[in-house]
């Protein structure tokens, strides 16, 4: 490792082109810096500098001597921060994973006030689907969990709370067959079309809402690829009223009424008592704020949440 000294040597060398100029640059004799640039090579058993010419020069070993050792030095300085950080409360990194049926969009707010903190903490946001959510807590690939759906599973140190319900509306296009079909929809009637099913993405049961017994299903990627496809009339299914909302004031999609009618469902935010320290406590706090519960929930955008 080299040290400060060493590091604006090199630099100085490399910027000025002459012992001389490096010298009066870092407020030295030239001999004195002669001397350390000498030690460096003797240090090194390899030529650093070319004395050739008359602008003096870094050999490539000197270029990449100089190079890494910067590098290294940034690496350092930035361990030493990240130590700083742990030791002041602060996580090195936190994980929040979200439910797929929240919009990403909603969270921009909250992401840029956590910037705003400067804490060092890097974050890092995914999402997954149904199980999926709940099983990346489990399997420690999340630190916090937000829109999660179904009743929190047993898991050790579990802690959670409801951030809210969704309400969920039966849609098709006014292409699809079951548009022209008068009165509340049976479930022999909808099994016998093709459902549009969001993939769950858990690694171990898969889980699909909706799917009457025996029933076709299209399995698409995400709940926006879903609303394209039943937009599109490739399928029929639940969507967040939310995120319809727009589709069904345009007449791309149409409500139909059910028969059996589906209860909202309610959103949990989870994280391991275990794993708390400054930055989850912060995303906690955010959380509980019935204000954002309620961006989230609805899909609204920053400029309507207080309509």
């Amino acid at each position: 490792m080299l040290s400060d000294d060493e590091l604006a040597l090199l630099e100085a060398i490399r910027s000025t082109g002459s012992l001389s100029r490096a010298a009066a640059h870092l407020g030295k004799a030239p001999s004195t810096v002669s001397h350390a640039a000498r030690q460096l090579e003797t240090r090194f058993d390899a030529l650093l500098f070319d004395r050739r010419r008359y602008r003096l020069q870094l050999t490539p070993a000197g270029e990449l001597l100089t190079r890494e050792a910067g590098r290294l030095v940034q690496d350092v300085a930035r361990l030493n921060q990240r130590v700083k950080q742990v030791a002041n409360g602060w996580e090195d990194r936190l994980h929040v994973v979200t439910d797929e049926i929240l919009e990403f969009e909603t969270l921009l707010p909250v992401i840029r006030a956590f910037d705003a903190l400067q804490s060092g903490v890097r974050l890092r946001l995914t999402h997954e689907v149904l199980g999926g959510t709940w099983e990346a807590l489990r399997e420690g690939r999340a630190d916090l969990v937000v829109g999660a759906t179904n009743e929190p599973p047993a898991m050790p140190k579990l802690r959670w709370f409801e951030l809210g319900t969704m309400d969920w509306v039966f849609a098709v296009s006014p292409r699809h067959p079951l548009a022209k079909v008068a009165g509340p929809l049976s479930q022999d009637a909808v099994g016998a079309h093709r459902s549009v099913v969001v993939a769950d993405s858990s690694r171990n049961v898969g889980r699909a809402y909706g799917i009457v017994g025996g029933q076709a299903t299209l399995a698409v990627p995400s709940m926006r690829a879903k609303i394209l496809a039943q937009r599109d009339g490739l399928g029929v299914g639940w969507l967040p009223r939310h995120r319809a909302s727009a589709l069904l004031r345009s007449g791309q999609l149409i409500e139909k009424a059910m028969s059996e009618p589906r209860e909202p469902n309610t959103l949990y935010v989870a994280w391991r008592s275990d794993h708390e320290g400054r930055a989850l406590s912060w995303w906690l706090e955010q959380l509980r704020q019935p204000r954002l519960a309620k961006r989230l929930i609805l899909g609204l955008p920053v400029s309507a949440e207080n309509r």
